[in-house]
């Protein structure tokens, strides 16, 4: 079974060639991590999987990426159910200028849920999958940024999870934590696979190894080479990625 399905993907920001002929398979249940120097594209690839880079003018698609076998960028695919299915957590946390309780509930709000019971479980389950609840049930009507980054970085997956996605998006999540905090967030993606399929991408190749299932190393616009962790950080098939992972380039 496959959940993600991209096949000879091209991207274009204008003239610029931003991917070239990508192609990758991602099963459920897995986490999958991108790494490569800056620029190379992993971020605006990720950004493909949720059409997050529609956002940006005279951006262009060549090739299909299917979800669920599904063509997300077929004309009448509505990108708001879409969006729903496939969550996403930034680089910096992005609290939201409401209590840590609103946080949570924002998403199922916006989506017309107005049971106030069913509202209640689904903040407390999905604060205690993210490992937070226990520090923070106390001060669920407090204001969202009295909390630390790494607890707002947390609370930014649980608003991810609370509209029940199979697929979470994590844009280099723990790269303004600190090293606990990282932790908890490495922590909590090895019990969220369980449940999602996770991609992250990473500058942090220790992390990726730590994390990840299958590993994909993009350069200038490229995969690569896409395969499974260990064997991509123990015997690479090509030399570019030998070169970038023993910090010889990148």
């Amino acid at each position: 079974m496959i959940k993600i399905d991209a096949r000879n993907v091209d991207f274009y920001y204008g003239d610029f060639h931003a991917l070239k002929q990508i192609s990758m398979e991602i099963a459920p249940n897995t986490s999958t991590a991108f790494i490569g120097p800056s620029g190379c594209g992993k971020s605006t690839f990720l950004r493909l999987f949720n059409r997050m880079n529609d956002l940006i003018l005279g951006t262009c698609l060549e090739g299909a990426i299917m979800i669920d076998g599904r063509n997300i960028y077929e004309r009448g695919e509505k990108v708001d159910e879409l969006r729903k299915n496939v969550g996403m957590v930034f680089q910096k946390p992005n609290p939201f200028p409401k209590t840590i309780f609103e946080n949570v509930a924002y998403g199922l709000r916006v989506n017309g849920i107005n049971d106030s019971e069913y509202i209640e479980s689904t903040v407390v389950k999905t604060l205690k999958q993210v490992a937070l609840w226990e520090e923070v049930k106390d001060k669920l009507k407090e204001s969202a940024f009295a909390l630390s980054g790494g607890q707002q970085q947390r609370l930014c997956i649980a608003r991810a999870l609370a509209i029940s996605p199979s697929i979470l998006l994590m844009d280099e999540p723990t790269s303004a934590l600190d090293p606990i905090s990282t932790g908890k967030i490495e922590d909590l993606i090895h019990e969220l696979k369980k449940d999602y399929t996770i991609v992250i991408v990473t500058h942090n190749m220790q992390q990726a190894a730590r994390v990840s299932d299958k590993t994909g190393y993009f350069y200038l616009g490229e995969l690569i080479e896409f395969d499974d962790t260990r064997k991509i950080f123990t015997n690479p098939e090509k030399e570019s990625t030998q070169n970038y992972i023993t910090g010889r380039f990148g």
